[in-house]
């Protein structure tokens, strides 16, 4: 099997830094983990030689490799390890970010990656790594938060996190009995007190200090947004909590089709979208939004025929609206926190995440997903059904219709905003490009590049015909 063939199986993209192992040591493994981790992540596949043969590994092992690689690894890291079957045979995948605390170690050494190799780093490489963290600002979720752990902390939470973890065998603590010291092997506290990232997962109700973490849910009576609304939801508490409340609602507010089980008459109702599709693009919202705002957060908009999930942040650097439905190596905005969801089985593939989104909808009939991002937008994944598709055209906000009315030529957000006599950025963003954005009523003329100076935003064939049909056209 070629490398190509490969690739494409475990959806590893195209353009993906890729180490092929025939073994499955974690000697040797561990090594280029480090590696990637210290130069800006990467996919190491055990069981396929260089050439592309592939010998499969002992499937037994891959507890003991991951065991070993976290044991070895300093400091820790989310690395995703999973099994699959290529000609029959079991390979292991390990997926690696692109490391937020350099420099990483594996067994007391620092290796790096140099072109296709990996190697041990020089002293100057290291000094070089180790003064551009200092200079580097501290990460939100490792700040000191102001909870009492006394008072406040959700021991259940904590508790719970730890039987997860040694359900899924990813249970790695020095004494899993004692809070304080599961908490630290965490990353969750330092010097007796919870990080922001710790109050976010593990006290009884971090929007009390953040109010970021609350979601909005609502389920809309028809496609058009508007006053009418058959349920609605504003969800707080500890992180996993709120991520299970808000996919509740999603279920029950989502519509159901008849699947028959093949070789029996036996009818069941499914959702309509899949599963592990909401599954995924919702705690991807969890794992990758911007804590840092206080006007931040999470808002789930369901109508009859799509569903929004929007979270504030743009994508992660590195990440494009292009790359999504090719494969891209992880950027973990938030790697504390997706480390703990990895720990919990709620994160499985940072990576290729949204090429399995996009896979299980296709596999249920459904049309791919679409995003949209940029540096005031957040990030917005629409689900749709198959009735969807077959409308005319979406419904345009009078907002959306006032800006599309004005992209008789590409245009800048600068120049919008003066068109429409709008000083306040925010609520142009908010009010009227998001909406005109998330419609494809509009699109960006640099859409690999959303906060671009350059960026400007001209009419898609779907915002014609919705200007076309709001003036009494066909």
């Amino acid at each position: 099997m070629n490398q190509d063939k490969i690739r494409e199986l475990l959806l590893l993209g195209e353009n993906q830094r890729i180490v092929y192992k025939a073994s499955a040591k974690s000697s040797l493994a561990g090594r280029d983990v480090c590696g990637f981790l210290n130069s800006g992540g990467g996919y190491v596949v055990c069981g396929v030689e260089d050439n592309g043969d592939i010998t499969g590994v002992d499937n037994d092992g891959l507890a003991m490799l991951e065991k070993q690689i976290h044991e070895k690894l300093s400091p820790k890291a989310l690395v995703s390890v999973e099994m699959r079957t290529l000609e029959g045979k079991p390979v292991f995948v390990l997926e690696v970010p692109a490391g937020k605390d350099l420099p990483y170690a594996y067994h007391d050494t620092i290796y790096i990656r140099s072109g296709s190799t990996t190697k041990k780093a020089d002293i100057e490489t290291i000094r070089d790594m180790v003064m551009r963290q200092q200079i580097k600002p501290e990460r939100w979720e490792r700040r000191s938060s102001l909870a009492e752990l006394d008072s406040e902390l959700d021991q259940g939470e904590v508790s719970a996190t730890v039987r997860d973890a040694q359900k899924v065998h990813r249970a790695f603590f020095r004494n899993a009995d004692n809070l304080a010291d599961v908490l630290e092997d965490l990353a969750m506290a330092r010097y007796g007190r919870l990080t922001q990232g710790g109050d976010v997962l593990f006290t009884r109700n971090p929007a009390l200090r953040y109010p970021q973490t609350r979601v909005r849910a609502i389920c809309y009576q028809s496609d058009k947004t508007g006053d009418t609304f058959s349920d609605m939801k504003s969800i707080e508490g500890p992180l996993h909590w709120v991520f299970e409340q808000a996919f509740a609602f999603i279920v029950r507010n989502t519509q159901t089709r008849a699947h028959f089980r093949k070789g029996t008459p036996q009818r069941e109702d499914v959702p309509i979208y899949p599963e592990f599709a909401v599954r995924e693009a919702l705690i991807n919202a969890f794992a990758h939004r911007d804590y840092t705002s206080p006007s931040g957060g999470i808002s789930i908009h369901i109508y009859p025929h799509r569903m929004e999930i929007w979270n504030s942040g743009s994508l992660p650097d590195g990440v494009t609206v292009e790359t999504l439905s090719k494969g891209h190596i992880s950027v973990l905005r938030n790697p504390d926190i997706a480390h703990v969801l990895y720990l919990r089985g709620l994160m499985e593939k940072a990576g290729r995440g949204s090429m399995q989104i996009i896979k299980a909808c296709r596999e249920a009939g459904l049309p791919a997903p679409t995003w949209v991002s940029g540096d005031n937008l957040g990030v917005t994944i629409t689900f749709t059904t198959p009735q969807a598709t077959h409308q005319v055209t979406p419904q345009a906000t009078p907002q959306a219709l006032r800006l599309i009315a004005l992209l008789d030529h590409e245009m800048s957000a600068a120049e919008l905003m003066e068109a429409l006599h709008i000083k306040d950025r925010k609520h142009f963003r908010d009010a009227f490009l998001q909406q005109a954005l998330v419609g494809n009523f509009v699109e960006m003329t640099i859409p690999e590049k959303p906060s671009s100076p350059l960026q400007k935003y001209r009419l898609t064939e779907t915002g014609s015909m919705a200007l076309k049909k709001s003036r009494g056209g066909e």
